[in-house]
């Protein structure tokens, strides 16, 4: 298939360009994924989208077209009731509350299925906090799924997960920013979970990320502005949360705990990793305490739909 077609109406310029139908993103991807794609259409299609900003349809699209590279996908699924949480950002200013939250839901019976990237320069990701807490690390979907039904909790990597979205997502350092490969990693749900919690740092995506979960048939997510990207939510100030079950979406909020908000400034990584250790074993500031109970919340409701008491919906 020629694919420049597409590529060229993508890459009009700001009053010209054209978002692609779900099916034209899924086609142009699906090409563009393979190890000889043409990187020469590759690049100029992921700054071409970069500056024209991915709608909803294309990024369902992007999404069919990594999981149709993604070795066994479809062929086995998550059990009831389970999480999909993935952590693409890593953080450099606080510990990963959100884990720790994770690591709880476990342990009250909600199977947490992790995926993201081992390693984030000046970060320190998701795997490299739960490496030491003794969660295991699968290496197919297949080995992924049995651990989750075993472990009630797994992780895996996106490069053992979908190599050729791998590949892409690592294309940052070159091309001087990030592309779209980041949200759709966030949106892959390898295992096909009921529920979903997913951060995204940049306004905007609160309604291109749930319309295209939707379009997708995810059966319910929160999509909130997260702590530094990830799928942590805040116990100071929250600006959106997006609730999206079934197709239909809406924002939801809760009240502000009125506590220290959430650091500003990065923290060296042994510091971070010892602040880590701290709050997995409960040792919490009332800034961390309020936001496990809120991210307890959100595993509750994404694992079983009930919605917290002293949550809202927005009119």
């Amino acid at each position: 298939m020629d694919i420049s077609p597409l590529i060229s109406r993508v890459a009009r310029g700001k009053h010209g360009s054209e978002n692609l139908t779900q099916e034209e993103a899924r086609a142009v991807f699906f090409q563009l994924l393979a190890p000889d794609a043409d990187l020469l259409q590759l690049g100029a299609f992921l700054i071409a989208q970069r500056m024209k900003g991915e709608s909803s349809n294309e990024l369902a699209g992007f999404v069919e077209a990594a999981r149709s590279h993604m070795d066994g996908y479809g062929a086995t699924v998550a059990p009831s009731g389970a999480v999909d949480l993935p952590c693409y950002a890593g953080k450099r200013r606080a510990a990963h509350a959100y884990l720790a939250a994770a690591l709880k839901a476990r342990d009250a019976g909600v199977p947490v299925f992790v995926h993201g990237v081992e390693r984030i320069e000046g970060r320190l990701t998701a795997w490299q906090v739960l490496k030491d807490t003794g969660v295991k690390r699968a290496v197919t979907l297949a080995e992924a799924a049995s651990l989750l039904g075993n472990e009630g909790i797994v992780y895996l990597d996106l490069a053992d997960l979908c190599p050729d979205l791998f590949r892409i997502y690592h294309l940052r350092p070159r091309l001087g920013v990030r592309s779209f490969a980041n949200s759709v990693a966030r949106l892959l749900n390898p295992l096909q979970c009921e529920g979903q919690l997913n951060g995204f740092f940049h306004t905007p995506y609160a309604d291109y990320m749930s319309g295209a979960n939707m379009l997708l048939g995810q059966k319910r997510s929160l999509i909130f502005m997260g702590a530094e990207g990830e799928p942590e939510l805040y116990a100071d100030r929250q600006k959106i949360i997006a609730k999206q079950q079934g197709d239909k979406t809406t924002r939801v909020c809760y009240q502000e705990a009125g506590l220290n908000p959430y650091p500003r400034e990065a923290v060296d990584s042994s510091l971070l990793q010892l602040q880590n250790s701290t709050i997995i074993t409960g040792e919490l500031s009332g800034r961390e305490a309020a936001v496990l109970q809120r991210m307890g919340q959100a595993f509750a409701w994404a694992s079983k739909g009930a919605m917290p008491e002293d949550w809202s919906e927005e009119v």
